[in-house]
């Protein structure tokens, strides 16, 4: 057998993209940067950029996040899988189609990172601009545009935008994932509205009440009260350690 050469084997690159998911004015919104160079330039894209030589894939995509936006992620080699600031980070999928930079062979690893109703985000790196659109604003002119389509985003972006919001979905039905999307402290009713706005939907507020206090250590009483959502004080709780709500919430059918 002969013996292995690396230089049979074209060179690629790897980049990070993110998905970066949050709730505000009750929508599901993600963060979109305008390129400012080629390819693509003008066109609305996910932050993101190459992996540098001495980086781990984690470190690259907080790094491009705060480069790009100036917001921060936690690091994701933290012990603890839920920060202080509410952050969550993970891996979402690889994407590596030969044409889908027309600069050169590059293979994307997608994460998708959320958090709670996120400031303003400000630009920088080889961004211009950079706004939270609605999902169903962005994944609404995909389907418009069909199968054909060229895509709302550059690259590849409005497929890696899917999937990263169907992550976000199909997880909360099982997972205490929908917390990540909240303060540390919250009402039941504000965790409902993730749910509704995640999934597009109305949801019975006694239900969803029964069913996220029914698994035992899914939802953690903070020991206080709130009116900041209007009406009678609500109680406060927190995310408990329990991270699998059994039985778990299907989303309702569309």
């Amino acid at each position: 057998m002969p013996p292995y050469d690396p230089s049979a084997f074209p060179p690629f690159a790897v980049t990070v993209d993110l998905v970066v998911l949050t709730v505000r004015r009750h929508a599901l919104c993600t963060l979109v940067v305008r390129r400012g160079e080629t390819p693509f330039q003008g066109r609305w894209a996910l932050p993101g950029g190459f992996v540098r030589a001495e980086e781990d894939l984690g470190a690259a995509a907080a790094r491009e996040l705060v480069e790009e936006t100036g917001l921060r992620a936690y690091d994701p080699a933290a012990p603890s899988p839920v920060p202080s600031n509410g952050a969550h980070l993970e891996q979402l999928a690889t994407y590596g189609a030969p044409d889908r930079d027309p600069r050169m062979r590059v293979v994307s690893v997608a994460h998708l990172a959320l958090a709670p109703d996120l400031p303003a985000p400000r630009a920088g790196g080889d961004a211009n601009s950079a706004r939270w659109a609605p999902v169903e604003e962005l994944l609404g002119e995909d389907a418009a545009a069909g199968a054909g389509g060229a895509g709302t985003l550059a690259f590849d972006h409005s497929r890696i935008l899917a999937d990263g919001v169907e992550r976000a979905r199909s997880k909360i039905e099982y997972s205490s994932l929908a917390t990540a999307f909240c303060p540390p402290e919250f009402t039941v009713g504000e965790l409902r509205r993730v749910y509704e706005a995640v999934w597009g939907v109305t949801l019975d507020p006694r239900n969803f009440h029964r069913k996220v206090t029914g698994t035992p250590g899914f939802l953690v009483p903070a020991g206080g009260t709130t009116t900041r959502q209007g009406g009678r004080p609500a109680q406060l709780f927190r995310a408990g350690g329990a991270t699998l709500l059994n039985p778990p919430m299907l989303r309702p059918e569309v």
